[in-house]
């Protein structure tokens, strides 16, 4: 039963106060760069190594990864224009060709237009949303966690009736 309720609890946790508006802004800032990526390739691997290997809010993350991935298909003609000005860009060339020479370099897909520009897309949008998103958490997160402190599945989520719930059951 624990296995099924994980997710949820990493979702209750999110604004329980266990992560700050920093962590929850960073997360969903990261969530938002590989929601943008196109999931099958080396990059998209690589990047959720960092996001699971950094001190940052992963519920946040999964939900902007859920909101970006949706979102992606609008912005698809945009990340091919910004990949293919610069793959095509002639200064650039050469570290395009030497780069793809490397062992691992054709599964990253670096050479998709799309997957190129929709890293650079969001690499460039990162610190915006970051800053964006920062003062909504600060703002909000207190007062989502007090509305949801009065349900008892948020409690039980939370862990803060785990006695009184296994009391019930002996």
């Amino acid at each position: 039963m624990t296995y099924w309720l994980r997710p949820l609890r990493f979702l209750a946790g999110a604004f329980s106060g266990a992560s700050s508006p920093r962590q929850l802004a960073l997360g969903f800032s990261m969530g938002m760069i590989i929601g943008l990526v196109p999931k099958d390739n080396l990059i998209s691997v690589l990047l959720l190594f960092l996001l699971a290997s950094l001190k940052i809010n992963l519920s946040s993350a999964s939900l902007a990864t859920l909101l970006f991935s949706w979102l992606t298909l609008m912005l698809d003609p945009l990340s091919h224009l910004i990949g293919r000005g610069v793959l095509l860009s002639a200064p650039l060339q050469g570290f395009w060709h030497w780069l793809y020479e490397m062992p691992l370099a054709p599964w990253t897909d670096f050479n998709n237009t799309i997957v190129m520009g929709s890293l650079i897309l969001g690499v460039m949008l990162f610190y915006p949303v970051y800053r964006l998103t920062r003062p909504l958490f600060e703002k909000y997160t207190p007062l989502l966690t007090e509305k949801l402190q009065k349900y008892r599945i948020v409690q039980i989520l939370w862990g803060t009736e785990v006695g009184v719930v296994a009391g019930d059951v002996a």
